[in-house]
């Protein structure tokens, strides 16, 4: 949240009515600051706005490694039928695609864009985050150079590390951000890229809440609590059909998740 208001009014309060009149200004101005952020973080995007930045990155995603493979072209093609998209709007996604996968585009101008729909709804922020993983996975392990683009955009949308593993998991991806290396590359302990890997056995219970096997019982609880609320589809308000489903598939694997640890641990 902002404090840009508290500051103003404790400095005009201490100006006019010294120690007394900051601590009285800074209350005000706590107040306005409290209201602006409340409504920019329970306001509803533009259900269409994301649709340009979102396809011109996809384009981006697949450009990354050098071409554009058959599975990402179909990514894209099956999001735009899920969407469904109008005339002009799938005219518009391909071309904002095909912007994207121009030699050396600057996703930042991207990625600010989605960010700017997305504002502080974290609810909103995820099913644009499921969607490029999709074309990330499109072709199995993904590079580093999209896993970079990934990560970017997570960064941007205020999603952590920890949280977009989670995502992956729920995708059936084992996958470890690693300590301290650049954005978008996960490194093991001889240094080198590790992508990314497809769990055999399926999602991990712990990496799909997004904590550790040591976990307690009660945090566990309260992870599962906390994104159930967080990925809830009926928080969603007026956005494509396709996003509510996938909020509602991520629903499912976490209190999947949820359920599988509740039988190890033997706890309700």
């Amino acid at each position: 949240m902002s404090y840009t208001y508290t500051l103003w009014f404790a400095f005009f309060g201490l100006l006019i009515g010294h120690l007394p009149g900051a601590i009285t200004g800074a209350v005000l101005g706590f107040v306005f600051d409290n209201m602006r952020y409340s409504q920019r973080k329970h306001a509803t995007p533009e259900a269409g706005g994301f649709v340009g930045p979102l396809f011109t990155l996809l384009g981006a995603v697949a450009k990354s490694d050098g071409r554009v493979s058959e599975q990402e072209i179909a990514v894209a093609e099956r999001l735009m039928t899920r969407m469904n998209l109008g005339a002009e709007q799938r005219k518009q996604a391909v071309v904002s695609f095909n912007v994207g996968k121009q030699p050396e585009f600057d996703v930042t101008q991207t990625i600010t864009a989605l960010r700017n729909w997305v504002g502080l709804r974290r609810d909103h922020a995820f099913p644009v985050l499921d969607v490029v993983i999709e074309t990330v996975l499109a072709e199995g392990n993904p590079p580093p150079e999209k896993m970079s683009i990934l990560r970017q955009l997570a960064f941007a949308l205020r999603i952590s590390d920890m949280e977009l593993m989670a995502l992956m998991a729920m995708k059936g991806y084992a996958w470890n951000a690693g300590p301290g290396g650049s954005r978008g590359h996960a490194y093991g302990t001889g240094g080198g890229y590790v992508p990314p890997q497809r769990a055999p056995q399926g999602p991990d219970p712990y990496a799909v809440l997004g904590i550790d096997r040591n976990a307690d019982d009660r945090a566990v609880k309260r992870a599962y609590r906390k994104l159930i609320s967080e990925h809830h589809p009926d928080r969603l308000g007026d956005l494509p059909d396709d996003m509510r489903k996938r909020a509602e598939a991520r629903a499912s694997e976490i209190n999947a998740a949820y359920d599988r640890i509740k039988e190890q641990r033997g706890f309700k």
